[in-house]
């Protein structure tokens, strides 16, 4: 597994990867971090928002932001980069505004941002359907000619995300197949956060996962998700790969999940707290700010200012969310295919009358 920074935060030489960092600033070492807070600090608040009754769902990133922030800091502004549903710190990288991202979440929209402004693809909620759609996007790019060129600014290559979950469903395998057979310029990038819901990994899998890329004939790579730094070199490595025209890498990032799948799951009934307190000491956060601590790349008054900005952001985030309007559902229910279909009508009426029984409550005093 590759590794620039240990838990401590102490720097680790790598003969290879490290000439992959050689020009990352401070200033980009910096923003990394901010990425990584303030997207944990909107994490936050978004739960809160769906604790109290504001939002439908909620998909938590907590623990993974090393992952995202080090691959979307590497992708350049023309690659395409596709999305599960929890990639919300890909998404800050991308320019997405965080309030953009709870629409979907509050049910006013299927998608608050613009994909062709951001090369930045919308959620997909469905498991592991975004990857065959990302290798196809790869694939047109490819014939479009943004492969191989003399020129870098000429070359594009696409990022496509997925779970530890997703890895076992056949849209992945296919994926991979359709990818390798036409030297597609794609990253497959696994968040392997060690449970898909309430399956353990070692149950999904006898092998790293990074070890099924040679079956498709193309190179696998696992790295320590919680270090942005060595997640930011290898994403590197595998777009350069994707843009001179040497096709298809899978990275898995070995990381881990420090909450609950959704909003909707309570992970106390299926792995230990004794885990989870090991893996709270490898939290990506605290490693990096010990490493930016070590290095004097930033003091107290950095990471109060970065803390302001979460606070600033959260705060955007709960009055937009507030002000999204919930009216509407029918057209909800009238988008759902091109033609009317009988069972979307027969649920519409449903949900027509299970709104009507509140005014009934109401007229009568039930609660």
């Amino acid at each position: 597994m590759i590794q620039l920074l240990d838990e401590h935060g102490n720097r680790q030489p790598h003969p290879f990867f490290d000439d992959f960092l050689t020009d990352v600033t401070d200033e980009d070492l910096r923003t990394f971090y901010r990425d990584m807070a303030v997207t944990r600090r909107f994490d936050e608040e978004a739960t809160a928002l769906q604790r109290q009754g504001q939002l439908a769902l909620w998909v938590s990133a907590r623990g993974q932001e090393a992952a995202q922030v080090g691959s979307g800091r590497a992708a350049a502004p023309r690659d395409y980069l596709v999305p599960t549903y929890r990639e919300h710190a890909v998404a800050r990288t991308r320019g997405v505004d965080f309030a953009d991202i709870l629409r979907l979440f509050r049910g006013v929209s299927n998608s608050g941002w613009d994909p062709r402004e951001h090369h930045f693809h919308v959620y997909t909620l469905v498991l592991a359907a975004q990857v065959p759609h990302a290798v196809g996007y790869a694939m047109g790019i490819a014939r479009d000619g943004a492969v191989g060129n003399e020129e870098p600014d000429r070359n594009e290559a696409v990022i496509g995300y997925f779970g530890d979950g997703s890895s076992t469903e056949g849209e992945v395998h296919e994926g991979m197949v359709f990818a390798a057979s036409f030297t597609a310029p794609i990253v497959f990038f696994c968040q392997n956060n060690q449970w898909a819901i309430s399956v353990p990994f070692d149950v999904q899998s006898r092998v790293p996962l990074s070890r099924r890329a040679a079956g498709y004939g193309f190179p696998g790579v696992r790295v320590d998700g919680n270090d942005v730094l060595a997640v930011h070199a290898v994403t590197r490595w595998a777009l350069e790969r994707a843009h001179t025209g040497s096709g298809p890498t899978l990275v898995e990032a070995f990381t881990y999940r420090l909450g609950a799948h959704t909003t909707a799951d309570d992970p106390t009934k299926y792995r230990l707290a004794s885990e989870e307190e090991e893996w709270a000491q490898k939290d990506p956060l605290h490693r990096f700010e010990r490493y930016l601590r070590g290095q004097g790349l930033a003091d107290d008054a950095f990471f109060a200012d970065v803390a302001a900005e979460g606070d600033a952001v959260a705060a955007h985030v709960r009055e937009a969310t507030l002000a999204m309007s919930l009216s509407g559902l029918d057209t909800a229910f009238a988008t759902v295919y091109g033609q009317p279909h009988p069972l979307v009508e027969e649920e519409r009426r449903w949900h027509e009358q299970y709104e009507a029984s509140f005014d009934d409550d109401a007229r009568d005093g039930t609660h």
